[in-house]
């Protein structure tokens, strides 16, 4: 019989989360059944937008007090009764934040192998493959709408969205201009092809920073913070704008957002902004990690993670997403 250990929702959070709002519990895996698959989960995810899900009803149901945190994993199957999960498969899926799963195959894939390989490691799948990775491919060519010789801005720049999202605009003919959190944020920024980064902890007025380094105003808008950030956007957008609602990282713990204070410039500019739900494009996701792939194998796309050893270091690992403290696709080294 398997022992697991598991991190579960102790109770609902009031602002930013705290390790007391999660508790990591310790039992013993029922005994496999005719169809399941044993799992050990190597890798996991911590994802900023899951924190509304802690408190209440989001783009999924409220999670449960008491339920597993989930989240995306990848793992190996240790022990198979199902024919479509192999021993010794890598396998990727809603895991969450556990050491081991039993599963009857529904919602787990196997990596594939002629994917997964030189540049592209398996971790992958839960970054730069997985959600992050798709939001910003998605959030860009669907809502974003690029065209050669349009501005660009992006903000969490530094992160898995961020950083994917800026070099496909670039790769579409775009100047792009990335909003970052530190000096060493910006200096990555650069090294992947950046136009212009901004400190916007240093940058001061953010508003008259976005106009010195997009005089002509920005095409497409990026926004993964919302609030004064997306503000200082708006203000600076040209006619016939577009801005990509993908993330609100600002407005998570707050018990009343901020909101939006500038509407004007929506009739003046004639701008569109759209929120992203990732899943409502499924079905094209193999279509855009094949052609993700390629950019990765000719040196054309890159990604960088932030390992974070141990499951222990979840919750912490987790609230560490709220002060701008991650470098990177966060994800946890169960083992």
């Amino acid at each position: 019989m398997t022992t697991f250990k598991r991190w579960v929702l102790a109770k609902r959070p009031d602002g930013v989360p705290s390790t007391d709002d999660f508790r990591l519990e310790q039992s013993a895996l029922p005994e496999l059944q005719d169809g399941q698959a044993l799992i050990r989960v190597d890798h996991i995810s911590v994802d900023p937008g899951m924190r509304s899900r802690l408190s209440g009803d989001s783009y999924a149901p409220a999670l449960d007090i008491g339920a597993t945190i989930e989240s995306a994993g990848i793992g190996k199957v240790i022990t198979s009764h199902n024919a479509k999960l192999k021993e010794g498969a890598l396998v990727w899926g809603g895991f969450g934040w556990q050491s081991h799963l039993l599963s009857d195959g529904r919602g787990v894939q196997a990596l594939d192998p002629k994917l997964y390989q030189g540049k592209i490691k398996p971790t992958s799948a839960i970054g730069l493959f997985g959600i992050p990775g798709l939001t910003a491919f998605f959030g860009l060519f669907e809502i974003g709408k690029p065209k050669q010789g349009n501005t660009v801005v992006i903000s969490s720049a530094a992160g898995t969205v961020g950083a994917t999202a800026g070099q496909i605009a670039k790769l579409q003919g775009c100047t792009v201009i990335g909003l970052a959190g530190s000096d060493a944020k910006c200096a990555y920024l650069k090294e992947i092809g950046f136009d212009i980064a901004i400190n916007y902890k240093t940058a001061g007025d953010l508003t008259a920073a976005l106009k010195e380094a997009a005089p002509k105003g920005i095409d497409i808008y990026f926004d993964n913070v919302g609030g004064e950030t997306l503000d200082a956007a708006i203000l600076n957008m040209r006619k016939n704008g577009r801005i990509v609602v993908s993330g609100q990282i600002s407005e998570y713990n707050t018990r009343t957002p901020r909101g939006i204070r500038h509407t004007l410039p929506f009739i003046t500019q004639r701008l569109k902004m759209e929120g992203l739900v990732v899943y409502d494009f499924s079905v094209q996701f193999g279509e855009a990690r094949q052609q993700m792939a390629e950019w990765v194998n000719e040196g054309k796309l890159t990604y960088r993670e932030e390992i974070i050893e141990g499951l222990e270091q979840t919750p912490q690992a987790f609230i560490g997403l709220f002060s701008g403290e991650s470098f990177g696709r966060r994800l946890v080294h169960v083992s």
